[in-house]
């Protein structure tokens, strides 16, 4: 099959997937009214992808409608899909450092209060209007949790979950001891918890200054290697005349696997590991970190 006839199918294949789907879609459906009807996970799941999966679709056609290798417009799709994974890194450790900021500022608020002999389910609510936004969302809801008389436990395990930060839950740790024992030396116990956040503040910031030049290596490498491929292929067609056929595309599936090992194993040197949380609820045990 040559290059037009093949682009030809996967183009058809293409419109005759998406109206297969706008038939389906409008087809009507027997609902029984008695049985109640579980909400469809596609729409989530299509938010989460946003505009990453039509961009990489049609940048995955696009090279394909210019070179006709299938192998090279699948790697493009797959580069463009999964690039903010690949190029990013950087905002979600400035998203990190800045909720764990937050944390200590906020547990240093909470032991000032407490020392005013105010109890925890007074001194919550009083600190959230003055916190961080990095957490102020979560206080917010933690403090709506309090005012409808939840459990301080259950809600402060709920204000753990919706962090899903490890620091995070040594001081919710530390708070659902003291709702249960209510015995003395919480104020001690927050400032050396405020202190030892403030330490990891500091070490998380100095190795991220340190890891900034070798995730700024892995963008260069990695976009002159994807600028020099498509280079070759779009303007120097005689010298990669030989991937063209069969055998040539498996072995630039191989080359491109190669490549794409090597960005992985770089991506990982760039990235910041973080300790397993330990404070669970029975409602998040399987669910998926959403960072």
């Amino acid at each position: 099959m040559s290059g037009p006839q093949l682009l030809m199918v996967l183009l058809g294949a293409v419109i005759g997937g998406g109206l297969a789907l706008l038939v389906y879609s409008l087809r009507p459906v027997d609902v029984d009214q008695d049985k109640p009807v579980e909400p469809s996970s596609l729409l989530p799941m299509l938010k989460r992808l946003g505009t990453r999966l039509p961009l990489a679709v049609g940048a995955g056609l696009l090279v394909l409608l210019f070179t006709r290798w299938v192998v090279l417009a699948g790697a493009t799709g797959l580069l463009v899909f999964f690039a903010p994974a690949l190029f990013g890194g950087a905002r979600s450790e400035r998203v990190a450092i800045a909720r764990l900021e937050g944390l200590a500022a906020w547990t240093e608020s909470l032991r000032d209060t407490i020392a005013g002999a105010v109890g925890l389910e007074q001194a919550i609510p009083a600190t959230a209007t003055a916190a961080a936004p990095a957490i102020r969302h979560e206080l917010a809801t933690l403090s709506d949790h309090l005012r409808v008389r939840t459990p301080l436990p259950v809600a402060l395990q709920q204000f753990a979950d919706d962090l899903d930060d490890p620091s995070a839950d040594l001081i919710v740790a530390a708070l659902m001891l003291n709702s249960q024992l209510r015995g003395p030396g919480l104020r001690d116990v927050l400032t050396s918890l405020a202190h030892s956040a403030r330490d990891e503040l500091e070490m998380r910031r100095r190795v991220n200054a340190g890891r900034a030049s070798t995730r700024r290596s892995v963008q260069i490498v990695m976009g002159i290697t994807v600028t020099f491929v498509l280079g070759l292929t779009l303007f120097n067609r005689d010298y990669v005349e030989p991937y063209s056929g069969a055998v040539g595309q498996v072995v630039l599936l191989l080359i491109l696997g190669c490549f794409a090992a090597g960005f992985a194993w770089m991506r990982r040197l760039a990235a910041f590991e973080v300790p397993e949380r330990f404070l669970f609820s029975t409602s998040y045990t399987g669910r998926e970190r959403s960072r």
